[in-house]
């Protein structure tokens, strides 16, 4: 059998794409992480000095001057600071409103009522931003509960490094990801304005609404009154949040069929009268606009959402 030299040609062009891609592939990696750690450098590095660096940080979070939320739509107030978005209320209301106005229009051409296009403008509108904070809030409040371990394990090493307490928060907001990156280096840089641990430490459980957050604040306020082994504290409160997380990670793994059933008993009736309206779009031509029909669909919708409500309670364990 004879070698040929042009199969040995394209194996060293298929090894040098692949090895170009992974490096590709890394550096980007890497890129995107520390354009992540470094959120809160970027803001220092355009202001000057500890006040600034605070009061900027807390602007863009939503709150006051001195670090405290909105007493009006207190809701809305704690939704913002714990979704972690950038504050921008003039940006938020042209967005939203271009939103509302275009699906707006949409719908105005696709269906011709007046109604049901005055129905989507607030939903689009209002419900739309509010999901969008609600999806934020979800997602950085996952990974606040699975980067606070480690963070108290960083904290724990560096005071068994002689370090104080301040420069062990410092270095959690220099070492690790956004969002547990953000909220320690706001509570560091709040401690050298002038604010106590226990001050800074209860402001970021004030912003992160977690229970994880709460049991680290806690433990540091019942350490600054009563006294004891700060880092004895935090290795307990370190692995209880760990073994919580475990619990959380278990008791979703055992609820995850009924949340598929949840899923496909509610997409299977849309699915179905989707595919109905697309092989024979007159199917429901004749008696759609009969009172009866329109009474049952909106029974049937009303108790879909009752249902689905019940399997949500059902399998929403909180630990």
């Amino acid at each position: 059998m004879s070698w040929d030299p042009r199969l040995a040609f394209l194996i060293l062009v298929f090894a040098a794409v692949f090895t170009a891609g992974q490096a590709l592939f890394g550096l980007l990696t890497v890129a995107t992480q520390k354009r992540k750690l470094n959120q809160r450098l970027k803001v220092a590095e355009k202001v000057e000095g500890v006040q600034a660096l605070v009061m900027e940080l807390r602007k863009q979070r939503g709150l006051s001057a001195s670090g405290e939320k909105g007493e009006r739509l207190r809701w809305l107030s704690d939704l913002i600071v714990a979704s972690g978005v950038k504050y921008e209320p003039r940006k938020w209301i042209t967005l939203s409103t271009a939103g509302a106005l275009g699906a707006c229009v949409a719908v105005f051409i696709l269906s011709r009522q007046i109604m049901l296009t005055a129905m989507v403008l607030p939903l689009v509108g209002l419900g739309g931003p509010l999901a969008y904070l609600k999806i934020m809030a979800g997602k950085r409040h996952k990974a606040l509960g699975e980067q606070l371990p480690q963070a108290l394990e960083i904290v724990v090493r560096s005071l068994e490094a002689g370090h104080p307490v301040p420069t062990a928060i410092g270095l959690v907001a220099r070492e690790m990801q956004d969002p547990i990156g953000t909220e320690f280096g706001m509570a560091a840089d709040e401690i050298a304005y002038g604010a106590t641990l226990e001050q800074a430490v209860a402001r970021m459980a004030e912003r992160c609404k977690h229970g994880d957050m709460d049991l680290f604040a806690a433990t540091v306020r019942l350490q600054e009154r009563a006294g004891g082994n700060l880092t004895g504290l935090l290795k307990l409160n370190a692995n209880t949040i760990r073994e919580r997380l475990k619990m959380r990670l278990k008791i979703k793994a055992a609820s995850s069929e009924g949340r598929a059933s949840a899923t496909i008993l509610t997409a299977a009736p849309f699915c179905a009268v989707g595919l109905i309206m697309v092989m024979s779009p007159k199917f429901y031509g004749e008696v759609i606009d009969e009172p009866m029909v329109k009474i049952g669909l909106g029974v049937i919708l009303f108790w879909m959402f009752v249902g689905n409500m019940v399997m949500r309670r059902m399998i929403d364990m909180r630990i």
